[in-house]
């Protein structure tokens, strides 16, 4: 299996900690968050990665190639951001041959277990399934709506008036017929252009274990308090 790691934010929420670092390589415990989510790709047999880079693409380069993976690592450089569902757009060639492929968004923190999203996956055969997580803050996230078979009934990026608390985690797992729902155009992001046509025909997973998006000082922060490593252990 394939997975896209979109990790090409400039992070400006986390100023001054990015002022010169790209934020995929901003530590969580002394290991770039960037580490963290090739270990869990690793973890669950994830065998090709491609990372998009944009702010210091230099720094993400050189990381990567002091690593030793048994994971193959393709790196695709944007000049100029093209949003979440652009990259996977752009790149479309990567998992022609895949029947489903995982995007991650590489600033969400998670010792999420894939296997179940995919067993899970396996049973509700829309054309993506959606990770979901419980907020306490729903007026910031993109929310979804689920009815009892977790059909997503309803979604909305940053609504004024939240109809639940199940927010977007930033972890999608994709299948061929994706391609129908992404419109062509200069910049494509998943929650404005795409869920929106797929109202009715995804499908939500709730994920139970740790996720927190690293987005902000204060959740960067509260990261460094509450993650362990024994998450990936």
């Amino acid at each position: 299996m394939k997975a896209f790691l979109l990790a090409a934010g400039q992070g400006t929420r986390l100023w001054p900690i990015t002022e010169h670092m790209p934020k995929c390589l901003v530590p969580i415990k002394d290991k770039p968050i960037l580490q963290i989510w090739l270990e869990l790709c690793s973890r669950y047999g994830i065998e090709e990665v491609l990372i998009n880079l944009h702010h210091f693409p230099d720094r993400v380069r050189d990381f990567i190639n002091h690593l030793t993976w048994d994971l193959k690592i393709t790196l695709f450089y944007e000049e100029r951001l093209l949003g979440s569902g652009g990259t996977v757009l752009a790149n479309h060639e990567f998992v022609k041959n895949e029947e489903r492929f995982f995007v991650f968004y590489a600033d969400n923190l998670t010792n999420v277990d894939l296997n179940q999203m995919i067993n899970f996956d396996d049973v509700h055969r829309g054309p993506l399934t959606m990770g979901l997580f419980r907020t306490d803050s729903p007026e910031k996230c993109g929310i979804a709506e689920i009815d009892q078979d977790a059909l997503i009934v309803g979604f909305e990026e940053k609504p004024k008036n939240p109809k639940s608390n199940l927010a977007n985690a930033g972890i999608y797992l994709a299948k061929r017929e994706i391609w129908e729902y992404i419109p062509h155009k200069e910049f494509i992001d998943f929650g404005f252009d795409i869920f929106p046509r797929l109202v009715g025909k995804m499908y939500g997973y709730e994920i139970r274990e740790y996720l927190l998006d690293i987005g902000t000082l204060e959740d960067y922060k509260k990261a460094q308090e509450t993650w362990k490593e024994r998450f990936l252990s």
